[in-house]
């Protein structure tokens, strides 16, 4: 074997490796997601029991914090490291993309909700504060129950690509 049929094979090794590696950052990204989602979820139900209930407002507002910072950062890592890279054009299987201009404009309307909820919300430190907070959560959770089944077509559609690939 030549010196040319080394280097070409040691770059096709070096390209599947880096296609490899980027199956598993998007496989972990997905759960990660997923992970993240579920424990917005779990906190959004434990914030609508306290704020529906006779809690101390401490605990309310404790509550209220925690779920305020898991939807940001579950927004973050949605926006940032699933849509925005598709959306700037760096996806190239073309079923995800049709999935993601279907979607993305429900998704970025759940985005600007979850930073106007947390914008209202960041700074509440008294009972005044939270009069509105059973209303708000209840939109929010309209707006989270529509993010969840868009983003679900585009997971649903990422895995299935994923694993397709990998058999």
């Amino acid at each position: 074997m030549g010196t040319s049929q080394l280097h070409t094979i040691k770059e096709i090794a070096q390209k599947i490796a880096q296609e490899d590696d980027r199956r598993s950052r998007l496989a972990h990204t997905i759960e990660e997601l997923l992970r993240q989602r579920q424990q917005v979820l779990v906190q959004y139900c434990e914030l609508g029991i306290l704020d529906a209930g006779e809690a101390k407002l401490e605990d309310t507002l404790a509550a209220l914090k925690r779920f305020i910072q898991m939807l940001m950062d579950y927004a973050a890592l949605g926006h940032f490291e699933i849509y925005q890279r598709i959306m700037d054009g760096k996806e190239r299987r073309r079923s995800i993309r049709a999935i993601a201009d279907e979607i993305y404009p429900v998704i970025a309307r759940t985005t600007d909700f979850f930073v106007e909820f947390n914008d209202k919300y960041d700074g509440a430190d008294d009972a005044e504060s939270l009069i509105p907070l059973a209303d708000d959560l209840n939109q929010l959770g309209e707006a989270m129950a529509s993010r969840i089944e868009k983003e679900d077509k585009l997971l649903r559609e990422m895995s299935n690509q994923v694993l397709y690939r990998n058999n």
